[in-house]
């Protein structure tokens, strides 16, 4: 059983950076990276000088050499590139993700945990969506190759996922079924890793991390358990209040009047079920607050799961003027979180903080212009050629509907991409010299920060927070 009480959520595009991770892990509990875009943030970071060396320092340590070098070549910028000129471009997930794009993945995710683990005993996941599907393997093994000790996937139903990390642990080729909006019967599209060939030679044996399944019901938690091609090792169980992507609620969309989908008991998770199966679960969503860990504990669980508290700590990649805004709001209990049906491109509903100046400001919204040029999100679909194409309900409108997309889909849909490299002040700049704008989200509900700050202080860190909860 785990030793941890405190799961550090995985949030956001390196808002759970490897800062954030390794302070919580240093403190004996689960430090945990966001996976998602590592390939961008990584050649960002490059392109912005690579303040502090950290980067090189995981260059160095990576095990390929001549692709470290290939990478480092190619997106470092010495002294940071100017201010007005925009970043490099990064090649788009496609199918078959292979060559420039899987070893720049690779090395991302390896570099972001060697650098969570490195210089202290304690333990660090790294944290994936389901829902992206193309670079997952490539991820994996990246993180595979720097000892992540565990993985957590939501977003989806990950049933493949421990199968593809027995084969990855043994150096075998893993595979994982791309799931493809239009296909007919009998059709398959299969992404493959070989380890083998990505390494030139044998491939390392691996130690086969923990597999840890974000989900909202007993029903998928009990699917998990027993339908998975390997096996499951815990749960974190989030209910409908918690930060970023939502399950939507069970049976056909409804909204609140305000425009939120509606939630009821029937989308309440059955714990006594998900105790059954008889492996740990920890309860995430509201567990910030006063006396939630030791409810937790009472219901059976081994602790619980935690992001809107570290979001806005100081080892968070939020930027700072994005902190101070929240804290200060947060202070004047003013700070609204709207569960949005419409603006992520995966369709899961997705908690945005309103914010003037941010992407959820109409105005701010209604005057970016429209652009696909990262691509996380879009959904594979089949084309009149039978091929495997991509597209995404945030794209240019024209665009989508010209690949058979509706443009019903498109409307209020929001490019979560782009935006949540604002959020951690490596936006892009767009051809009018605007960086793109962010995106904020948080669990509902008023969490009370000034809880983790100490006296006359005006942040707090990732131990403050801990202590907190611990205490």
């Amino acid at each position: 059983m785990p030793t941890f009480k405190i799961i550090q959520g995985g949030m956001g595009v390196s808002v759970s950076n490897w800062m954030l991770a390794k302070a919580v892990a240093s403190r004996g509990q689960l430090g945990v990276v966001s996976g998602t875009g590592l390939a961008v943030v990584f050649a960002r970071r490059l392109q912005l000088g690579d303040v502090g060396g950290h980067m090189r320092r995981a260059l160095e340590a990576f095990p390929f050499p001549r692709i470290a070098r290939r990478v480092l070549d190619y997106y470092y910028v010495a002294g940071g590139k100017p201010a007005e000129k925009p970043f490099k471009a990064t090649p788009s997930p496609e199918f078959p993700f292979a060559g420039a794009v899987a070893e720049l993945t690779v090395l991302a995710n390896f570099a972001e945990v060697w650098l969570a683990k490195a210089g202290h005993a304690g333990v660090v996941g790294i944290n994936y969506l389901e829902k992206i599907q193309l670079p997952t393997l490539a991820q994996l093994f990246g993180a595979m190759l720097a000892g992540v000790d565990y993985v957590l996937i939501g977003a989806g139903i990950p049933r493949s996922i421990p199968g593809a990390m027995d084969h990855l642990a043994a150096g075998q080729v893993a595979e994982l079924k791309i799931d493809v909006e239009g296909a007919q019967a009998g059709e398959e599209w299969i992404n493959r890793f070989d380890p083998s060939g990505f390494c030139g030679g044998e491939a390392p044996k691996l130690n086969r991390p923990k597999f840890f399944a974000i989900v909202s019901s007993a029903t998928l938690a009990m699917t998990l358990a027993r339908k998975s091609n390997g096996s499951v090792d815990g749960f974190v169980v989030e209910s409908s209040i918690a930060g970023g992507h939502n399950a939507p609620p069970r049976g056909p969309m409804q909204l609140t009047a305000g425009g939120e989908p509606l939630y009821s008991q029937r989308d309440d998770a059955e714990l006594d079920k998900i105790r059954a199966l008889g492996k740990p679960f920890y309860l995430a969503g509201g567990c910030s607050s006063l006396g939630k860990l030791a409810e937790a504990i009472a219901l059976g669980a081994s602790g619980i799961q935690v992001g809107t508290a570290f979001a806005f700590c100081e080892e968070s990649g939020i930027t700072q003027e994005l902190k101070q805004k929240v804290i200060a709001q947060n202070r004047e209990q003013k700070v609204r979180v709207f569960t949005d049906p419409a603006a992520s491109p995966t369709s899961f509903p997705f908690k945005v903080v309103q914010m003037e100046g941010t992407i959820s400001d109409a105005q701010v919204y209604s005057e970016r212009k429209r652009i696909c040029d990262l691509g996380y999100l879009r959904r594979a679909y089949r084309n009149e050629d039978g091929k495997i194409a991509h597209r995404c309900p945030a794209e240019p409108v024209d665009h989508y509907v010209r690949k058979g997309g509706t443009v019903e889909d498109t409307v209020g849909r929001k490019c979560i991409c782009n935006a949540l490299f604002g959020t951690i002040g490596l936006g892009q700049i767009g051809s009018d010299g605007e960086i793109e704008p962010a995106i904020l989200t948080a669990g509902s509900g008023q969490i009370d920060l000034s809880r983790f700050f100490p006296d006359g202080a005006d942040s707090y860190t990732a131990a403050d927070v801990i202590d907190t909860l611990l205490g």
